[in-house]
Protein backbone atom coordinates (compact mmCIF):
# COMPACT_ATOMS: atom_id res chain seq x y z
CA UNK A 1 0.00 0.00 0.00
CA UNK A 2 2.59 2.48 -1.14
CA UNK A 3 0.11 5.25 -2.05
CA UNK A 4 -2.59 4.70 0.57
CA UNK A 5 -1.69 7.83 2.57
CA UNK A 6 -1.49 9.94 -0.59
CA UNK A 7 -4.91 8.72 -1.71
CA UNK A 8 -6.53 9.33 1.68
CA UNK A 9 -4.99 12.82 1.90
CA UNK A 10 -6.15 13.53 -1.65
CA UNK A 11 -9.73 12.57 -0.85
CA UNK A 12 -9.66 14.54 2.40
CA UNK A 13 -8.53 17.65 0.51
CA UNK A 14 -11.59 17.47 -1.75
CA UNK A 15 -13.81 16.68 1.24
CA UNK A 16 -12.48 19.73 3.09
CA UNK A 17 -13.02 22.02 0.08
CA UNK A 18 -16.63 20.88 -0.28
CA UNK A 19 -17.31 21.24 3.44
CA UNK A 20 -16.02 24.82 3.35
CA UNK A 21 -18.55 25.70 0.66
CA UNK A 22 -21.41 28.05 1.53
CA UNK A 23 -24.26 25.56 1.07
CA UNK A 24 -26.78 28.36 0.62
CA UNK A 25 -25.32 28.58 -2.89
CA UNK A 26 -26.57 25.05 -3.56
CA UNK A 27 -30.07 25.99 -2.38
CA UNK A 28 -30.02 29.12 -4.54
CA UNK A 29 -28.79 27.13 -7.55
CA UNK A 30 -31.51 24.51 -7.14
CA UNK A 31 -34.11 27.27 -6.93
CA UNK A 32 -32.81 29.02 -10.05
CA UNK A 33 -32.68 25.75 -12.02
CA UNK A 34 -36.16 24.80 -10.81
CA UNK A 35 -37.52 28.18 -11.95
CA UNK A 36 -35.89 27.67 -15.33
CA UNK A 37 -37.55 24.25 -15.65
CA UNK A 38 -40.97 25.55 -14.53
CA UNK A 39 -40.78 28.37 -17.10
CA UNK A 40 -40.04 25.97 -19.96
CA UNK A 41 -36.35 26.86 -20.16
CA UNK A 42 -33.30 24.73 -20.75
CA UNK A 43 -30.10 24.58 -18.70
CA UNK A 44 -26.95 25.01 -20.81
CA UNK A 45 -23.66 23.97 -19.22
CA UNK A 46 -20.34 25.08 -20.74
CA UNK A 47 -16.66 24.72 -19.89
CA UNK A 48 -13.24 24.15 -21.46
CA UNK A 49 -11.14 20.98 -21.27
CA UNK A 50 -11.97 18.97 -18.14
CA UNK A 51 -14.77 21.41 -17.36
CA UNK A 52 -16.23 20.64 -20.78
CA UNK A 53 -16.32 16.95 -19.86
CA UNK A 54 -18.04 17.82 -16.59
CA UNK A 55 -20.57 19.89 -18.57
CA UNK A 56 -21.34 16.95 -20.86
CA UNK A 57 -21.78 14.46 -18.02
CA UNK A 58 -23.96 16.74 -15.91
CA UNK A 59 -26.08 17.86 -18.86
CA UNK A 60 -26.93 14.26 -19.74
CA UNK A 61 -27.69 13.48 -16.09
CA UNK A 62 -30.00 16.50 -15.81
CA UNK A 63 -32.02 15.16 -18.74
CA UNK A 64 -31.90 11.43 -17.94
CA UNK A 65 -31.91 11.35 -14.15
CA UNK A 66 -33.62 14.58 -13.13
CA UNK A 67 -35.97 15.35 -16.06
CA UNK A 68 -34.46 18.85 -16.37
CA UNK A 69 -34.04 19.95 -20.01
CA UNK A 70 -30.33 20.53 -20.54
CA UNK A 71 -27.71 20.76 -23.24
CA UNK A 72 -24.12 21.79 -23.80
CA UNK A 73 -22.16 23.26 -26.68
CA UNK A 74 -19.69 20.36 -26.83
CA UNK A 75 -20.19 19.67 -30.51
CA UNK A 76 -16.92 19.80 -32.48
CA UNK A 77 -18.71 21.30 -35.50
CA UNK A 78 -20.19 24.09 -33.39
CA UNK A 79 -16.95 24.85 -31.54
CA UNK A 80 -14.77 24.92 -34.64
CA UNK A 81 -17.30 26.87 -36.74
CA UNK A 82 -17.99 29.50 -34.10
CA UNK A 83 -14.31 29.76 -33.11
CA UNK A 84 -13.34 30.19 -36.75
CA UNK A 85 -16.04 32.79 -37.46
CA UNK A 86 -16.05 34.73 -34.16
CA UNK A 87 -12.67 33.92 -32.58
CA UNK A 88 -11.95 31.57 -29.70
CA UNK A 89 -12.59 34.29 -27.10
CA UNK A 90 -16.14 34.84 -28.42
CA UNK A 91 -17.39 31.44 -29.54
CA UNK A 92 -19.27 30.68 -26.28
CA UNK A 93 -21.05 34.04 -26.16
CA UNK A 94 -22.02 33.62 -29.82
CA UNK A 95 -23.35 30.11 -29.08
CA UNK A 96 -25.37 31.50 -26.15
CA UNK A 97 -26.70 34.17 -28.49
CA UNK A 98 -27.63 31.63 -31.18
CA UNK A 99 -29.13 28.89 -29.02
CA UNK A 100 -30.74 30.32 -25.92
CA UNK A 101 -33.99 32.06 -25.15
CA UNK A 102 -35.17 34.27 -22.28
CA UNK A 103 -36.23 31.38 -20.02
CA UNK A 104 -32.93 29.50 -20.25
CA UNK A 105 -30.18 29.27 -17.65
CA UNK A 106 -26.45 29.13 -18.32
CA UNK A 107 -23.93 27.37 -16.07
CA UNK A 108 -20.36 28.42 -16.90
CA UNK A 109 -17.40 26.48 -15.51
CA UNK A 110 -13.79 27.69 -15.48
CA UNK A 111 -11.31 26.34 -12.95
CA UNK A 112 -9.20 29.50 -13.14
CA UNK A 113 -12.14 31.84 -13.64
CA UNK A 114 -10.07 33.63 -16.27
CA UNK A 115 -10.88 31.75 -19.51
CA UNK A 116 -11.73 34.58 -21.89
CA UNK A 117 -14.36 32.63 -23.82
CA UNK A 118 -16.17 31.78 -20.59
CA UNK A 119 -15.80 35.27 -19.07
CA UNK A 120 -17.05 36.88 -22.30
CA UNK A 121 -20.07 34.56 -22.28
CA UNK A 122 -20.80 35.59 -18.68
CA UNK A 123 -20.64 39.25 -19.67
CA UNK A 124 -23.03 38.55 -22.55
CA UNK A 125 -25.44 36.81 -20.14
CA UNK A 126 -25.37 39.84 -17.86
CA UNK A 127 -25.90 42.28 -20.72
CA UNK A 128 -28.97 40.38 -21.93
CA UNK A 129 -30.28 39.37 -18.50
CA UNK A 130 -29.79 35.61 -18.98
CA UNK A 131 -29.76 33.66 -15.70
CA UNK A 132 -26.21 32.61 -14.87
CA UNK A 133 -24.48 30.32 -12.40
CA UNK A 134 -20.67 30.30 -12.38
CA UNK A 135 -18.23 27.78 -10.96
CA UNK A 136 -14.57 28.69 -10.57
CA UNK A 137 -11.49 28.32 -8.39
CA UNK A 138 -8.05 29.86 -7.80
CA UNK A 139 -8.43 33.52 -6.82
CA UNK A 140 -11.74 34.21 -5.08
CA UNK A 141 -12.07 37.45 -7.02
CA UNK A 142 -11.29 36.04 -10.45
CA UNK A 143 -13.26 37.69 -13.29
CA UNK A 144 -15.84 34.89 -13.63
CA UNK A 145 -16.63 34.75 -9.91
CA UNK A 146 -17.95 38.31 -10.06
CA UNK A 147 -20.40 37.83 -12.93
CA UNK A 148 -23.02 35.21 -12.06
CA UNK A 149 -26.31 35.56 -10.27
CA UNK A 150 -24.83 32.71 -8.23
CA UNK A 151 -21.05 32.27 -8.02
CA UNK A 152 -19.66 29.04 -6.61
CA UNK A 153 -15.96 29.35 -5.86
CA UNK A 154 -13.63 26.54 -4.78
CA UNK A 155 -10.81 27.84 -2.61
CA UNK A 156 -7.96 25.90 -4.21
CA UNK A 157 -5.21 26.36 -6.77
CA UNK A 158 -5.21 22.70 -7.85
CA UNK A 159 -7.03 22.05 -11.11
CA UNK A 160 -7.94 18.50 -10.14
CA UNK A 161 -9.34 19.50 -6.75
CA UNK A 162 -11.33 22.33 -8.33
CA UNK A 163 -12.68 20.22 -11.18
CA UNK A 164 -13.61 17.31 -8.92
CA UNK A 165 -15.36 19.69 -6.53
CA UNK A 166 -17.29 21.30 -9.41
CA UNK A 167 -18.29 17.86 -10.65
CA UNK A 168 -19.48 16.70 -7.22
CA UNK A 169 -21.45 19.92 -6.67
CA UNK A 170 -23.23 19.68 -10.01
CA UNK A 171 -23.98 15.96 -9.72
CA UNK A 172 -25.32 16.58 -6.20
CA UNK A 173 -27.67 19.21 -7.65
CA UNK A 174 -28.83 16.67 -10.24
CA UNK A 175 -29.51 14.21 -7.43
CA UNK A 176 -31.44 16.82 -5.46
CA UNK A 177 -33.76 17.16 -8.46
CA UNK A 178 -33.97 13.41 -8.96
CA UNK A 179 -34.76 12.62 -5.33
CA UNK A 180 -36.51 15.67 -3.91
CA UNK A 181 -38.12 17.69 -6.68
CA UNK A 182 -39.41 15.05 -9.12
Amino acid sequence: MQFEKYFKDYNKSIYDLLNDLDTSLIDESVSLINNCKKNGGKVYIVGNGGSSSIASHVSVDFVKVAAVPSDTFNNANLITCFSNDYGHDNWVSEAVKAYTNKNDLIILISSSGTSKNIVNAAKYCNKYNISLITLSGFSNNNPLSQLGKINIHINSESYNFIEMSHHIILVAIVDIFAKKLN
